[in-house]
């Protein structure tokens, strides 16, 4: 039996745990190949409760101390196969020191292209995609190229937004609105800030964190969960958010998002499984970002047929020649409902 061992990630890995547990059982009779192992510096994390064992990693220990005690967990806990999260890059560059001691790395891809994914002005700077290009978008530092951003991009789009280049959970996104601050609160308006407002606090800035000033997309957005090997996509399922509150996700194989994933995957090279963000605009389809981990809707994708979670770890394991990935459920319509836990 394989000892895999998932460290410190999002709270996605415990969906992902229980769909690798429900196909290891069906597919062997009962006589599992995979146990599951997760470890979080939170001794109270709900995702203990998905894994066969569990134990408290350090939160203390950055860097090389970081991966030294990484590696000594593998040898202690005899992993067999590790599936990073936290320090992700470093992990995949030690690749050889972890397969020294018999431990394989099933990292999405190269340190250099996860450090370039999480740069995301440098990441729209160097992407060819015409299927689905990004947003018309600029990198700000200062409030002079904040100005000539806004003054290039505001006769061009009838709305704009901001995100901070580097960012997860969509953290610090906002549209860029005339209403004042008082007024956006009595609103409810989530995700909006007074264009003056924000203009006024930047300029109180001699320099900031980089910026994206950015057309905004106000189309349906599609998230697509990927399973590939070694930059050979092998399953997609995209899954449309539909606007009307309450009615799910739609899934739905549209050609050329199909294709830009194909491409993608074949660009950077993905392994494994990942998640690829699209926006219609005024233009068409639209890539937001790439995700270098499991989503967390990877649960409604896996509903639609393609358990993403077993396959990437069963044909990391076993080669993808071995498996059958089922047809896709195209026009299922999907959401989740939570329940409650006592926690470890």
């Amino acid at each position: 039996m394989h000892r895999v061992w998932f460290n410190k990630t999002f709270s996605s890995v415990a969906t992902a745990m229980r769909l690798i547990r429900e196909a290891d059982i069906a597919g062997t009779g009962g006589q599992r190949r995979y146990h599951l192992i997760y470890t979080h510096p939170n001794e109270h994390a709900a995702a203990f409760l998905a894994a066969d064992e569990y134990a408290v990693e350090p939160s203390d220990l950055k860097g090389e101390d970081y991966l030294e005690w990484c590696l000594a967990f593998c040898r202690e806990r005899n992993i067999t196969i590790f599936w990073p999260g936290r320090a992700a890059g470093r992990i995949a560059s030690a690749r050889a020191r972890f397969e020294a001691i018999g431990t394989r790395v099933l990292s999405v891809a190269t340190e250099e292209v996860l450090t370039l994914m999480h740069d995301k002005a440098r990441f729209c700077a160097g992407l060819d995609l015409p299927m689905a290009p990004v947003a018309d978008t600029r990198a700000v530092n200062d409030i002079a190229e904040y100005d000539a951003a806004y003054a290039e991009l505001r006769p061009r789009h009838e709305r704009l937004c901001i995100k901070p280049s580097e960012s997860v959970y969509g953290l610090g996104f906002a549209v860029l609105d005339e209403r004042s601050s008082a007024e956006l609160l009595l609103a409810g308006a989530a995700y909006k800030i007074n264009t003056q407002e924000l203009r006024d606090g930047l300029a109180r800035m001699e320099t900031f964190k980089t910026l994206l000033l950015m057309e905004y997309l106000d189309g349906h957005e599609y998230s697509a969960d990927c399973v590939a090997d070694h930059g050979s996509l092998k399953c997609a399922i995209p899954r449309k958010k539909l606007h009307a509150p309450g009615s799910g996700q739609l899934i739905e194989l549209r050609e050329e998002l199909l294709a830009a994933c194909e491409k993608l995957t074949r660009d950077y090279q993905l392994n494994g499984v990942f998640n690829i963000q699209f926006r219609e605009g005024a233009n068409g389809l639209a890539l937001l970002e790439i995700n270098p981990r499991m989503s967390g809707g990877i649960g409604m994708a896996c509903a639609a047929g393609p358990n993403l979670p077993y396959i990437a770890l069963a044909g990391f394991d076993q080669g993808y020649d071995q498996l059958t990935i089922p047809p896709i459920r195209e026009g299922l319509r999907v959401a989740e409902a939570g329940y409650p836990v006592e926690l470890p």
